[in-house]
């Protein structure tokens, strides 16, 4: 079984505060995911200094191929010691997800790990083991395609202290809340920022303490091909088709003369829905064995305005964006953010005869540009992403 790991997190500071005390790190390599949640003793630049280091340290390990006990015995000799209370103290959660499904989870006074599976909270057979006087509870596991795994630190189960909760908001709530989160096309990112928003709410928007929630999704590989724009050599046309059509993930043609070049080399009417969703992005078409069909140049920049706001977005700047209106922009920017894990793209870098005027002249480059940007907010969200030219 091949897999992907889908990942997402977001954070509040503690109110007053300059820096997050928690810190995630996320590290992919060719065969794995390791996933850190350090949470530094109080908060502020001290609890910053130390999780940074922790979460560091542990993930450049490990991801090197050392043990626990290598990371937990240099952390103790390597955090900076605090004046005050003369301890040098970070808490910890890791999770090491393989491609295989194989799944190692390690944590360290942090609270303990949601594994949700089917909708429902499922129990992970943990064992204690003590190095360097840290009880260190760790869990070997196998993962399952839709199965969401939640790191968080004690500023979630702290939420609504002495204001709307008088003990906060108990483990066993935070697991009813994310039992009930669960619906289909869920992303990781999504998760995480509904949880830290929520958080943020029973806090009255002023965190009693830095509250990080770290969230995996795991998918099957389903990659989204899609084509923009006509080659230069148009003899290249049935070939660049071909390789589109060749797909067995979803395909997406981007432009009125790609459209026209799918349409007539497949055989299959291109057709134009006059319906419009939304009046500033053009209406999408139809030609058979295509999942969409859009204009080129004025959707996708639309399509980069929706990936970057879900690039950007945090529990505290909104949680509201809608991506399942009906209009091409969205449509696109919903298949690539939430229904693939691969997007392959086959960019054609003929100039269109239609933008042959004193009003389009850098439309070529606009449009390898747009490719450029969509390409690098997926990079960062962990998509693999292959740019062919032609």
């Amino acid at each position: 079984m091949s897999i992907y790991i889908e990942t997402g997190f977001d954070s509040l500071t503690k109110y007053g505060e300059e820096l997050c005390g928690d810190k995630a790190e996320i590290i992919r390599s060719s065969d794995s995911v390791i996933m850190v949640l350090a949470d530094g003793l109080g908060s502020g630049v001290k609890a910053n200094i130390l999780a940074t280091l922790t979460s560091k340290i542990i993930g450049t390990m490990l991801h090197e191929g050392a043990e626990i006990e290598e990371c937990v015995d240099t952390i103790a000799r390597t955090l900076p010691v605090c004046s005050e209370r003369g301890i040098a103290y970070s808490t910890f959660t890791i999770l090491k997800i393989h491609k295989t499904g194989e799944a190692y989870l390690a944590e360290y006074d942090n609270p303990e790990t949601i594994l949700i599976r089917n909708g429902k909270a499922m129990n992970l057979k943990k064992t204690v083991r003590t190095i360097k006087d840290k009880k260190i509870n760790e869990c070997q596991f196998t993962v399952e395609p839709e199965d969401m795994l939640i790191l968080f630190s004690d500023g979630v189960v702290h939420a609504g202290v002495g204001k709307l909760l008088n003990l906060g908001w108990e483990y066993e709530n935070v697991l009813e809340y994310v039992e009930n989160a669960m619906r289909p096309n869920l992303t990781a990112r999504m998760l995480s920022r509904q949880l830290v928003a929520a958080c943020d709410s029973l806090y009255l928007q002023k965190p009693g303490d830095d509250t990080t929630v770290v969230t995996a999704k795991v998918l099957k590989p389903a990659e989204v091909r899609i084509m923009v724009g006509p080659p230069v050599d148009t003899a290249n046309d049935g070939m660049v088709v071909h390789k589109l059509l060749e797909s067995t993930g979803k395909k997406i043609v981007c432009g009125g003369t790609t459209s026209q070049i799918v349409s007539r080399e497949t055989g299959k009417d291109l057709k134009v829905n006059i319906e419009y969703h939304n009046a500033a992005i053009p209406p999408t078409g139809s030609i058979d064995g295509i999942d969409l069909v859009t204009e080129g140049v004025l959707t996708l920049g639309k399509s980069l305005d929706i990936i970057k706001q879900y690039v950007s977005l945090s529990a505290k700047n909104g949680n509201n964006l809608n991506l399942s209106k009906k209009d091409g922009a969205t449509r696109i920017a919903s298949m690539l953010l939430e229904e693939c894990t691969k997007v392959h793209f086959l960019v054609g870098r003929a100039i269109n005869p239609a933008h042959q005027n004193p009003d389009m002249p850098l439309s070529l480059s606009i449009k390898l540009r747009l490719v450029e940007d969509i390409s690098k907010c997926l990079r960062s969200l962990g998509k693999e992403v292959e740019v062919e030219y032609y």
